[in-house]
């Protein structure tokens, strides 16, 4: 099935083709390189590439890479990107049995591929196989791995008793992480002429309810990052944007956040409640989108509007 649509979003004309949703990804990525799924939008001298397929799903020609996409949020987010059509690569530490069962889930246009993003040699090795595996580059990557962490601040660690060992973990885990994914995945993305860089955040930093001294430390220095590399990859046509949230209900790291927690931010927030991560993941998608083609280098903050700016 084939048809187009056009409109003119600002000073953009774009052209949408629908087009049928193949079964496997390598042949719609073979379709998509021929140049028949998609076509592109132009962004101030570069060609940005949308495609639609029949059933309204925007993202149909991205191929996402979520790390920590196994389990929590990142499963959230692998969901929410399967939902509009992209292909999506799960990444996973140790959870391979729900990494394996949420890409079965999704069906053929999902991998599960096991790597220690801290560890360079096994990301470029998940980038290797993830070549073998489809027909076209990565497009996007989210940087939403986590090092092991639980949301309690009853038995957080105290200013007066907290050691560096625990600092480096977090930053191993935010901060070298997501150095090594978008290092392995810049030869692609430039190639492309575009690309998204997508950093998960949190509104600990702007907000401390509770103070959370390595994790939130981590993440800032990750904002950091986001806005360096912002300003260093913009001449390349790569965007990259951090979405940031607050307490979620419930992911595998809030599992243990005490009723009263949850109830005590609700009442704080203008929404009176607490964001799932359902609607998380669906502001993650939006940097992913044409509609943030000219947006970068943005902490966008999902949290009911607890933290405002």
């Amino acid at each position: 099935m084939r048809g187009s649509t056009s409109f003119e979003p600002g000073s953009h004309r774009i052209e949408v083709r629908f087009v049928r949703h193949c079964g496997r990804f390598g042949d719609f990525g073979r379709t998509a390189a021929n140049g028949r799924a998609r076509d592109r939008i132009a962004t101030g001298g570069r060609r940005y590439r949308v495609a639609m397929d029949e059933r309204g799903q925007w993202l149909t020609d991205r191929l996402v890479l979520v790390t920590g996409g196994g389990r929590g949020l990142g499963s959230s987010i692998a969901r929410a990107f399967a939902g509009q059509g992209a292909g999506v690569v799960l990444n996973y530490r140790r959870s391979r049995e729900r990494a394996e069962a949420l890409a079965a889930e999704i069906g053929d246009r999902a991998l599960a591929v096991q790597a220690d993003v801290t560890d360079e040699q096994q990301v470029h090795a998940m980038f290797e196989t993830i070549a073998q595996r489809f027909d076209q580059p990565v497009t996007t990557v989210v940087n939403n791995a986590l090092a092991d962490f639980s949301f309690n601040g009853e038995s957080r660690s105290h200013a007066g008793e907290i050691g560096w060992g625990e600092f480096d973990a977090q930053f191993r885990g935010s901060v070298s992480g997501a150095l090594h994914t978008t290092r392995a995945a810049l030869p692609q993305l430039r190639a492309q002429g575009t690309g998204q860089i997508i950093n998960i955040g949190t509104n600990l930093f702007q907000r401390p309810v509770v103070p959370y001294h390595d994790y939130t430390a981590a993440k800032a220095a990750l904002l950091s990052l986001t806005r360096t590399f912002a300003a260093d990859l913009g001449p390349d046509g790569i965007t990259v944007n951090m979405v940031s949230g607050g307490l979620l209900r419930t992911t595998d790291a809030s599992a243990d956040t005490p009723e009263e927690v949850f109830d005590g931010i609700a009442q704080a927030t203008p929404l009176r409640r607490v964001v799932t991560p359902g609607e998380f993941a669906d502001a993650v998608l939006f940097f992913a989108s044409p509609w943030a083609r000219a947006v970068s280098g943005q902490n966008l903050v999902v949290d009911g509007g607890l933290v405002n700016g």
